[in-house]
């Protein structure tokens, strides 16, 4: 499903920074992530994706997972204004979602010597 790509697990101790701003002339929020190793930008859209994603599980009393997958939307089926590329709720069982996440949880703790991501 997920090609291979490089797998980093950031935890607390790793980030040096976030700011939110909103660029001068622009009305979206983007947000800096400065981490360890590189730095990363995130676009308003991605982290009101992610916020809606953790916001799924986290305030939910028994949901366990959930899967946001890039879409690309025609004018019909978004919102006016909104982005034509969305990241939208996959139709994955939560069964399946968390069995791929753990799996990808598990070779981290093995890249980090065992140590729990």
């Amino acid at each position: 499903m997920t090609q291979e790509k490089p797998l980093r697990v950031y935890r607390n101790e790793d980030v040096e920074r976030i700011a939110a701003f909103i660029p001068r002339g622009h009305m979206h929020t983007r947000l800096i992530l400065v981490l360890k190793d590189q730095v990363i930008v995130l676009q308003e859209a991605t982290v009101a994706a992610i916020v809606r994603a953790y916001a799924s599980v986290a305030l939910h009393p028994s949901r366990r997972a959930v899967e946001l997958e890039r879409r690309r939307l025609a004018k019909g089926e978004r919102k006016p204004l909104f982005a034509e590329h969305q990241l939208v709720e996959t139709n994955r069982a939560e069964e399946e979602v968390l069995e791929w996440a753990e799996e990808l949880l598990g070779r981290a703790a093995e890249a980090n010597k065992g140590e729990t991501p």
